[in-house]
Parts: C-alpha cells; sequence; structure tokens
C-alpha cells in the first residue's frame, strides 16, 4: 500500500470558492468508508451526523532509536530584500497577489519605524524522510529561496523592525491524498490586523480564494502568494504612545516564541501534520538575543546556536512506513510516533555548556509532559523562563517537568555544563494519552523522544546567565475595575456528536461577538463536558487568567500559567476567568479549540473587533 493509495481524501479540482463542494465531497467519501464524520457544509446549510465505531488504526512501523542527528545549530531564513519604496506607502497588489485588505495602519507605522523586511516563504510539496527506517516521502513545509528545506524553518525578527512575508502558495493543484492544497497562513500570536491574521476563511491558491477573500483583489481572491505585514510593535501601541508621546508600546507586553502554521477552514489539522508550521522568534532590547550585550537592559540568556527551537508533533505511519491521517473522523488520529523538528527520535549533540530550548508542541492532538532524564531514567533538573512566548517575571528553578498542551510552547534553560563530555541525556514524555479526547496520567519511565549527548566543550566562554528576574507583567486593573467589565461566557462542549462553541458550530462570515477597540472583557472559558480537554487559542492579544475552578470550587493557578497566555488548557468540567484587551487592531478575528481535529470539525467562534466608537454587542 502506497501514499496514493492509501490516502484517497482528495479535495475535487472542482471545488469553488462559494459552493460546499468540498464538503459534499467529504460526506459522499465518508459514507463510501462508513467512518464517523461532521457533515458540515461550509457555509451554513445544515448539518448530519453519521456514527459508526472508531476505527482502530494499526500502529506504526518500528523504527531503531538514535540513528538521525539533528543540526548543530538552526540556521534561520534569510531575508529577501527591503521593500521599496520604504515609508511613504504600503505595497500595492501585486497581478499574482490574492485577495487582502489593505494593510491596516502600514503607512503610519512604517513612518515611525522604517522600511520593513521582506521575507518570502514558499508553501511546497518536498522529499522528505522522517526515519532512516521509513520511506522517503511528501511533506509540505514552507522553504526560502535557496535554502534547504526543513521542518520547521525559522525567522528570527525584533521589536521595532516591521516584516512583510509573503507566502506563496506552489502546493500542487493536482494534490491526491489528506489535506487541501490551499493556504492561509496564521502567526501565533502576533499582535496585527486581521487581514495578516491567518483567518481561516482567507485561504488561496491559484485558482482558487476562500469566502472572505472572494470579493477582495484584482483576481477575485485568487492568487500565487498573499503579503502578510507584522509591525512587530508590542499590544497596547496606541495607549502607551498616548501616555508617553512615543514609543513602539509597553515592552512588558512582548512576545518571544512565536510560531506560524497553516490555517485553512476545515483542513487545519492534516495540512499542519503535513508539516506547514515553522518558528518566528522576535526579540527587543530586555530579550536581545545575544548573551554578550552590554546593555544593562538586556537579559543575556543563551543566544545563537545555543537558542535552539524544538517542534514536536505526533504522527502515524501505515504499515508500509508511510504518512497516516484519517481525515474523516472528527477524533483525529492520535500519532503513536513523536517527530522532533521533523525526525523521530533524532540526535542533537550539544557543548557543555547553558542551551536556551524553546519548545513547542505543534499537534495534532497529543498533550506532552516532558522530562529530562540521565540514561538510568533519573529526572534532571532545569530552568523555566517562558511560557506561550511570555517571558516569565521570575525564573521557575529547579524544575523536573515541562507540560504542553497542543500549541503551548515552554522555554527552558538546561546548564550542560553540569555533566562530564560524553554524557548521554534524554527528554521523555511520561503522559499517557491514548486517545484525542485527553491525557489519562504520569507514568514512568515513559517514551524517549530526543537525546542529547554532551560532546565538546564551546569554542567561547559562556556568557550567558538566567537572571532572578526576567520581564515584569503588565499591571492588572483593580477588583472595582474589574467587577465593571463586561463579561462573555463561551461553553465548549459535544452534543449529538458534534463540536460546538455555546451549542453552535463555526459561521466564517458571522461574528458571534462584535467588540469595541481599545476595551476590555473577562472571558469565562466553560467545559461543559468531562471527556475531553481543550487548549483553547484566543488569537490577536494575550490573556491574563484570573481564576480557575472545577465542578464551581477554585483551584490553584499553576505558576507557569500566572503570566501572559494565549493557549488556556481546559480540563473537562473546569471553569477558566480570562482578562482580554482588545487594542489597536480592527476586523475579524477567531478563537478555537486547537486540538486542530476539534477546530476543522467547526469548535471554533468568529469575533470581531471594530471603531471605537462601535457598539460591543
Amino acid at each position: 500500500m502506497n501514499e496514493k493509495r492509501t490516502n484517497t481524501d482528495r479535495a475535487p479540482a472542482d471545488d469553488s470558492a462559494e459552493g460546499p463542494s468540498r464538503r459534499r465531497f467529504l460526506k459522499l467519501s465518508a459514507a463510501a468508508m462508513a467512518t464517523p464524520l461532521l457533515l458540515r457544509p461550509r457555509h451554513g446549510q445544515a448539518a448530519l451526523w453519521v456514527t459508526t465505531p472508531q476505527p482502530v488504526f494499526p500502529p506504526s512501523p518500528r523504527t531503531r532509536p538514535w540513528l538521525e542527528e539533528l543540526p548543530r545549530a538552526i540556521v534561520p531564513v534569510r531575508p529577501a530584500d527591503v521593500l521599496v519604496p520604504a515609508a511613504e506607502a504600503e505595497p500595492k497588489y501585486d497581478d499574482e497577489e490574492a485577495g487582502r485588505e489593505s494593510h491596516q495602519r502600514f503607512d503610519e507605522l512604517v513612518s515611525v519605524l522604517g522600511a520593513p523586511t521582506l521575507y518570502e516563504l514558499r508553501a511546497k510539496a518536498v522529499p522528505w524522510r522522517f526515519h532512516p527506517d521509513l520511506p522517503t516521502q511528501t511533506a509540505w513545509t514552507y522553504v526560502s529561496a535557496g535554502d534547504e528545506a526543513t521542518l520547521p524553518s525559522t525567522i528570527l525578527a525584533r521589536y521595532g523592525k516591521p516584516v512583510v512575508c509573503r507566502f506563496h502558495n506552489e502546493l500542487p493543484k493536482d494534490h491526491v491524498g489528506f489535506g487541501s492544497p490551499e493556504i492561509s497562513t496564521h502567526l501565533h500570536n502576533l499582535h496585527m490586523s486581521s487581514g495578516c491574521d491567518g483567518y481561516p476563511g482567507d485561504y488561496y491558491r491559484e485558482d482558487k480564494a476562500g469566502p472572505t477573500l472572494k470579493e477582495t483583489g484584482p483576481n477575485g481572491g485568487k492568487g500565487r502568494f498573499k503579503d502578510h505585514f507584522y509591525p512587530n510593535v508590542y499590544a497596547g501601541y496606541d495607549d502607551w504612545r498616548a501616555k508617553h508621546g512615543g514609543g513602539i508600546g509597553d515592552p512588558n507586553e512582548a512576545l518571544g516564541t512565536l510560531w506560524f502554521h497553516d490555517h485553512t477552514e476545515d483542513f487545519t489539522a492534516p495540512n499542519v501534520y503535513r508539516g506547514l508550521a515553522g518558528f518566528y522568534l522576535l526579540f527587543d532590547p530586555i530579550d536581545s538575543g545575544d548573551e554578550s550585550d552590554p546593555s544593562t537592559t538586556a537579559l543575556r540568556l543563551p543566544s545563537g546556536r545555543y537558542d535552539y527551537p524544538l517542534a514536536f508533533g505526533d504522527k502515524r505511519f501505515d504499515p508500509q512506513g508511510y504518512l497516516f491521517w484519517d481525515e474523516f473522523h472528527v477524533e483525529g488520529v492520535l500519532g503513536d510516533k513523536v517527530t522532533v523538528n521533523g525526525k523521530i527520535e533524532p540526535v542533537l549533540r550539544v557543548d557543555a555548556r547553558k542551551y536556551r530550548l524553546r519548545l513547542l508542541n505543534s499537534g495534532p492532538s497529543r498533550f506532552y509532559e516532558f522530562y529530562l532524564v540521565d540514561a538510568r531514567d533519573r529526572p534532571q533538573r532545569f530552568t523555566y523562563i517562558a511560557n506561550d512566548g511570555n517571558l516569565l517575571p521570575a525564573p521557575l528553578l529547579d524544575q523536573r517537568s515541562v507540560r504542553l498542551a497542543v500549541a503551548e510552547r515552554a522555554d527552558i534553560v538546561v546548564d550542560f555544563s553540569r555533566y562530564p563530555i560524553g554524557t548521554e541525556l534524554y527528554l521523555v514524555n511520561r503522559l499517557r494519552q491514548e486517545s484525542t479526547r485527553k491525557p489519562k496520567d504520569v507514568r514512568a519511565p515513559g517514551t524517549r523522544v530526543l537525546k542529547f549527548i554532551v560532546d565538546a566543550y564551546p569554542a567561547q566562554q559562556d556568557l550567558s546567565q538566567v537572571p532572578a528576574r526576567l520581564r515584569p507583567l503588565p499591571e492588572l486593573p483593580s477588583a472595582e475595575e474589574l467587577a465593571k467589565l463586561k463579561v462573555r461566557r463561551w461553553e465548549f462542549d459535544r452534543k449529538s456528536g458534534l463540536w460546538t462553541v455555546n451549542g453552535r458550530l463555526f459561521d466564517v462570515h458571522n461574528p458571534r461577538a462584535k467588540i469595541k477597540k481599545g476595551s476590555a472583557e473577562i472571558w469565562e472559558l466553560v467545559g461543559e463536558s468531562g471527556g475531553w480537554s481543550h487548549p483553547i487559542h484566543l488569537h490577536l492579544e494575550e490573556g491574563r487568567i484570573l481564576s480557575k475552578s472545577e465542578d464551581d470550587v477554585e483551584i490553584p493557578i499553576p505558576p507557569h500559567e500566572r503570566g501572559r497566555k494565549d493557549v488556556f488548557e481546559l480540563d473537562q468540567t473546569m471553569t477558566i476567568r480570562v482578562l482580554v484587551r482588545f487594542r489597536d487592531f480592527t476586523g475579524k478575528y477567531v478563537m478555537h479549540c486547537h486540538n486542530v481535529i476539534h477546530e476543522d470539525h467547526a469548535m471554533m467562534v468568529r469575533w470581531d473587533v471594530e471603531g471605537d466608537d462601535a457598539d460591543d454587542a
């Protein structure tokens, strides 16, 4: 059985932006294959639920561990050019560009910040080998011109230095297999305008435009590429400039570890599963990316080749070793192999010094609880410095484990100078999970997913540090001010087999909330069923957890969740109250479960930010 024969869930070529042909095709395929499917046409038609027993997938072929090495250092994407003219006007439509809104505030922001740097990334099908024991097969990834294809790519950026990222869609239009060859790229969780946020209905390719692009652009929304403007300003830009007369916002609102991935409506899970994801690392004068920085404001965290992003994804392979996916089951496929930067059980050779490891759970469904252990499975200690891309106010010292829901990030610092040359260490997942519904419990010894070998002394002195104070948190409103804020309740549930938010499915065209720009609200995220865990992701802004409760009993907020976050692990019958602000930009955004199987099957809600004079609803 080869890849083409096992993956027959191809989107037909006559799928139009307006019509529901993709869902119609999935309907017929699901009935033919007798697998469960949420039969949700794209645009407002009635939903139908077909129930059959959950399929049992065969295990992946066995693979021998530690046969392949990751590169010793990450090579970032090279910028393409500086846009010209610099500050006079935003880039105009190219004849081949997909539809998009005008870039909000482009002229204003580049007049303050300077010309944006251009990056060009191409979503392409590339040959890839996940492991030497598995065959070479096709993966999808973002590739820059002249660079070798990697899973994932990494962009380095700085606050105050804007970027235009041009995403070309060069995926094969005649693609056969799971996934769908359109893209809508979301940079999770940059503060930016909605037209550049990767809205699920903004997908495109040369001969197709998503339903929320079809009226824009010179070609009716269709196009080969789309420009995304990333201003790289702190959230609260307007408030800060009004108060201080300048600047780019409150540096306490900074993010560091971000990632970008495809967000195409109905096909986010399989497209990301194929490899459409990358890192976007942001620096500023505090987290400067230079451990020898002489500035008194710089933290001097491990930098350069010692700042290493690691993306973890669960995968499953068919008996012949080809990547497997069941696009028709609303609970998806739980992978039984864990890839690390696209490789199964790789080795990373490290110097005997401190490293900053940026851990990302890229999904689609597995949760992790990682331990760093020695060859005898004894846990080692490390320092936890950032969650969801946000530096904590102070490092969490002597940590033994780090838990990651889907899309969560954690930055940790490991001091490999504590170990003799030749020492072997392992990153181990001890969180058991048997279905996509939720994890079970922590059980030793766990599954080893990455091997470290301390094999050299650094060529230069380790100047990095982890200071006792990292980045302060923005001040919270007073209790009296919080009591005056609007409260919205969002219930995440499954009813009659459907993933819902407040009992309804995602509607790409219609917002479920209209929110005034510059306002703040308290959002209550509520798990209504005891059988699932939902990592809830909020676009545009970070939130602050005010309280957590289970069955109406308040529970402590874990130390790593007391900072700013964009993913909130809603476990079973939990309620999480989150303070959210809506600043600087307007337009359409989404909140959704980042178990992307649930997202693709409608556990998502659109909300719009409107002008200062709008009435919220």
